[in-house]
């Protein structure tokens, strides 16, 4: 075979390999994440929880999640990334569990923490492993194929929490079924990551010899050129401008994204009260918002991988999100419909931007140093995680409404896409191998 042919062949097989399970990897872990907020529908009923005690919960995951995420990609890269996938996912489906036996908001706090905290450092770690199995150009598309678990794993959770909502298994309330049976995928495929997974790509037995001499080589040359611009270790990286600027952004766009994905079942379920929808068809509903958003985020990562630009399908898709939303508070006055299209349309903005960014930091970042610039701006960005959900719920109690909230996270997502696309500086950082690859950031 020539160089193109072994090329195709190799990437077919990594691609197949390692996108389909860590898709699954991922799907679980944001349907436990984000399992809460169906769980909400009946939890903040029974436990007497106000908008603002479940806001606070909600949030507070993204705590443990920031304290822990540097420290963890610190050890992922001695522990190796299998090692450390596997304890993650096993870990977390315990605390998952203990979820379902929460009574108090202070149990409910503690707990969200732990969550947080057993799940700190999944992400980056994914991203850190995929990026050592490809090359610059082919980044985008790949992050985009397992990151279309997140809203595949909204849009097929949703109505599988609603269906969890209605078993009631040891005699317990739905809702606390709906932890515990979301959890015992977690602990399985935490388990099968111990013998799925390779540490290095010289460990590698799926394939020829020829594969992976090309894969080796095409790597290795890479990374030597990323070093050529600039050799980063974990402790440059945390202090590099471009990643904390991308951290900043990021905090601003999930403290909206966050903020929509916790309450969007309340805010659906409020915007279309006149329909009187079940339980079941609220998350059939929603579930729908989330496939337009998977489909949405597969063609944004396509034409960002086409086109070799960034920056600005992140600020696009956020400015087009943050509108949406705003415009949908005042076309409910009018039109429960078209409130609902404008939210899919804001929700598939907020997703839309996930591959092109997550494809900047491995451009400019190799080994240790992308672990930790990686882990970084997930941290950071993450803290979003928290402020989003509470200022909504808080926001929402002062009001009666969720209107003025909604202002909000319109404000933040468009703050976060202007900040990444206009303050990333395009630098000697960035490697360029070829023409098809030069000015990645630029």
């Amino acid at each position: 075979m020539d160089v193109k042919q072994i090329e195709a062949s190799t990437v077919r097989k990594v691609t197949l390999r390692l996108i389909p399970f860590l898709f699954i990897c991922f799907a679980i872990s944001i349907m436990d994440r984000v399992n809460i907020g169906f769980a909400a529908l009946t939890m903040n009923a029974d436990l007497g929880f106000s908008s603002a005690v479940y806001g606070f919960g909600a949030g507070i995951f993204f705590i443990g999640y920031f304290i822990f995420e540097v420290p963890g990609s610190a050890m992922m890269t001695k522990w190796g990334a299998r090692k450390w996938i596997a304890r993650i996912m096993i870990s977390w489906a315990f605390i998952a569990a203990i979820m379902s036996l929460i009574k108090t908001p202070m149990q409910f706090y503690i707990v969200r923490f732990l969550l947080g905290a057993m799940e700190a450092s999944f992400y980056p770690c994914m991203v850190w492993y995929l990026s050592n199995f490809y090359q610059s150009k082919n980044h985008a598309k790949a992050i985009a194929g397992f990151m279309l678990a997140i809203p595949a794993a909204n849009a097929i959770g949703s109505p599988i929490a609603t269906v969890l909502l209605g078993i009631n298994i040891f005699g317990l309330a739905g809702w606390q079924s709906l932890f515990i049976l979301e959890g015992v995928p977690c602990l399985i495929l935490g388990i099968v990551c111990l013998f799925y997974l390779d540490d290095k790509i010289e460990n590698v037995k799926w394939l020829t010899k020829e594969e992976l001499a090309w894969l080796i080589d095409v790597t290795t040359k890479e990374k030597l050129q990323k070093e050529k611009a600039k050799r980063y270790t974990f402790i440059d990286a945390l202090k590099d401008r471009d990643v904390l600027v991308m951290s900043l952004g990021y905090f601003c766009w999930m403290t909206g994204y966050y903020g929509i994905n916790m309450f969007l079942p309340t805010i659906t379920k409020g915007m279309s009260a006149s329909f009187k929808l079940s339980t079941m068809g609220l998350g059939w509903l929603v579930g729908a918002m989330y496939l337009c958003a998977m489909i949405v985020m597969y063609l944004v990562g396509n034409h960002s991988d086409k086109t070799n630009e960034r920056r600005f399908h992140v600020l696009g898709c956020l400015v087009i999100s943050a509108i949406a939303m705003a415009v949908s508070i005042y076309v409910a006055k009018f039109s429960v419909i078209g409130a609902f299209l404008l939210l899919t349309i804001s929700v598939c903005g907020a997703f839309g931007s996930y591959s092109p960014f997550w494809a900047i930091p491995p451009s400019f970042l190799t080994g240790a140093a992308a672990a930790g610039g990686i882990a970084l701006i997930n941290s950071i960005g993450n803290l979003g995680g928290f402020f989003g959900p509470y200022i909504v719920g808080y926001i929402k109690d002062m009001t009666g409404s969720f209107n003025a909230s909604m202002i909000f996270l319109a404000v933040v997502l468009a703050l976060g896409g202007i900040i990444i696309g206009f303050l990333i500086k395009a630098s000697g950082k960035v490697v360029v191998l070829d023409k098809e690859r030069r000015n990645t950031l630029i």
